[in-house]
């Protein structure tokens, strides 16, 4: 039976034990703060150095967080003991060129790196969330206690819909094959066309790029994996990508109902209302 503080915490959940939230880039990891908060949970914060904002910093005590750099696992693992964490949570994005450039691997995450044979977003964090429930921390589905933010089934705007049915389901039959083949989580349709796909360049650049063609009819769909690890990487929309869209002239798109995040979702529909763009919670 899920808990009532949110439909994607474990069975057995125990609100007394405190949450890490592992914090990237954005408004995401705030939002995820606010809601354990507004649950009664105790929350601390492993902040990473030049992802996670200062203002998120500055709203922990100098006792509930600490600063690492990115790729230092050991140092995280052991805040994770120092805290008597009992759940984890990474929320919001690392720079994609960190995965390749920028790391400040410690002797733990060398480790782990020399066992990987593909190294990508999926590998990466997947054996990070090992080494996080090897020390007895579970790490929460990172869609718990943000339960109102995510997309929900049908339109979620004011304006109608504007794409047919069979090219909806053309674009989420793309959309879902190109995450199967762990390309991306998104792409850009045109009446049974496909106009682009996103991929490592993430996706402001791929719709900027769909942009440049005939971009009315266009639709924008994300999705994620079939079987999709909700511990991390779960997509996420919000203000930018609205903004992205509307400069590409690309005004309708289908997010997966249940499944992808909408950063601050009251903000982002008011804005895309103003834009004039239709967002469906696509089934």
């Amino acid at each position: 039976m899920p808990s009532p503080l949110s439909q994607f915490l474990p069975a057995g959940f125990d609100p007394r034990r405190p949450v890490a939230l592992i914090a990237g880039q954005g408004r995401y990891p705030a939002l995820v703060v606010e809601g354990i908060r507004a649950a009664g949970v105790p929350v601390r914060l492993i902040a990473m150095d030049e992802e996670t904002s200062p203002e998120l910093q500055a709203a922990f005590p100098e006792s509930e967080r600490v600063l690492i750099k990115v790729g230092q696992i050991g140092a995280m693992l052991k805040a994770l003991k120092r805290f008597d964490a009992g759940y984890a949570y990474m929320a919001g994005q690392v720079s994609p060129r960190r995965l390749f450039s920028g790391l400040h691997p410690d002797l733990k995450a060398l480790a782990i790196m020399a066992t990987l044979k593909r190294r990508n977003a999926e590998t990466i964090f997947g054996a990070i969330a090992r080494e996080i429930e090897d020390i007895g921390v579970h790490l929460l589905d990172a869609r718990a206690f943000i339960d109102a933010h995510l997309a929900t089934p049908g339109a979620m705007t004011r304006k109608k819909f504007p794409i047919d049915r069979e090219y909806l389901d053309h674009g989420l039959h793309i959309a879902r094959e190109s995450a199967r083949l762990d390309i991306g989580q998104g792409c850009v349709v045109r009446k049974g066309t496909v106009l682009a796909v996103e991929a490592y360049e993430g996706t402001d650049a791929m719709l900027t790029r769909a942009g440049t063609l005939k971009t009315d009819d266009t639709l924008f769909v994300k999705t994620v994996k079939a079987r999709q690890d909700y511990r991390f990487d779960v997509p996420c929309f919000g203000l930018k990508t609205l903004d992205t869209m509307h400069a590409a002239s690309i005004h309708a798109a289908a997010l997966e109902a249940g499944r992808v995040i909408l950063i601050d979702k009251p903000s982002v529909l008011a804005r895309a209302d103003a834009l004039g763009i239709s967002l469906l919670g696509a089934e």
